[in-house]
């Protein structure tokens, strides 16, 4: 049986390809399917509402997105990954998946909040490796 927190870890993976998908239906909106299948060696569309938040939500979670997987996997390999771990890659998560709409609808001080949330559960992750 795998441990909760590499659940966690992998439910956060496939919503990183769920988001890479779409953000890409959200500029494809934008840009059309000519743009995506071009040799793109034009200058790229400037991209604005929903395509533009979504390529932003999307830069942000990459941002942190590695800090978590090390965190996560060498919480595990120390045998450090107990309940701590397990609760912030839980938030973690949760901060993420709610992060997409939050940003996407542009509710700023929501999406801040929402952002909060997922940085509590990495430095929770952190806090489990001292």
């Amino acid at each position: 049986m795998m441990p909760s927190s590499l659940v966690w870890l992998s439910f956060t993976l496939v919503l990183a390809v769920v988001q890479l998908f779409l953000t890409s239906a959200a500029c494809r909106r934008q840009d059309g399917v000519q743009w995506a299948t071009s040799n793109r060696d034009c200058e790229a569309p400037r991209y604005t509402g929903v395509a533009a938040r979504m390529r932003r939500a999307q830069a942000n979670f990459q941002e942190t997105l590695p800090i978590f997987i090390g965190a996560v996997l060498v919480a595990h390999v120390a045998g450090r990954d107990g309940s701590l771990v397990t609760w912030g890659a839980g938030l973690y998560f949760l901060g993420r998946l709610a992060y997409i709409p939050a940003y996407a609808l542009g509710l700023g001080s929501i999406r801040s909040l929402i952002w909060g949330v997922s940085m509590i559960g990495l430095f929770l992750v952190l806090g489990g490796l001292i």
